[in-house]
């Protein structure tokens, strides 16, 4: 007496490499997607958060050194009116 149907064994053998082939599809469709947009972000010039804190301090800096030169002009020119 056999306890297992041959037909089933064979089937379960042919769904066990079809999960695996599909594992594998899978990882290469995921490994492949990462690549792209790998890709595609390193095509684009972003900066880093320190770099940004860096020039953002630099532009407050530079606006509040105008504030002060403007002021300065106007007193120049107010007293040059007189």
């Amino acid at each position: 007496m056999q306890s297992q149907n041959p037909m089933i064994a064979d089937f379960v053998k042919l769904m066990n490499g079809a999960a695996g082939t599909f594992a594998g599809m899978t990882r290469e469709a995921r490994e492949s997607a990462r690549e792209r947009i790998k890709e595609t972000m390193g095509g684009m010039d972003f900066v880093d958060r320190d770099e940004f804190d860096a020039v953002k301090d630099m532009a407050a800096k530079a606006r509040e050194e105008n504030e002060k030169l403007s002021a300065r002009l106007d007193a120049i020119e107010a007293k040059l009116a007189k």
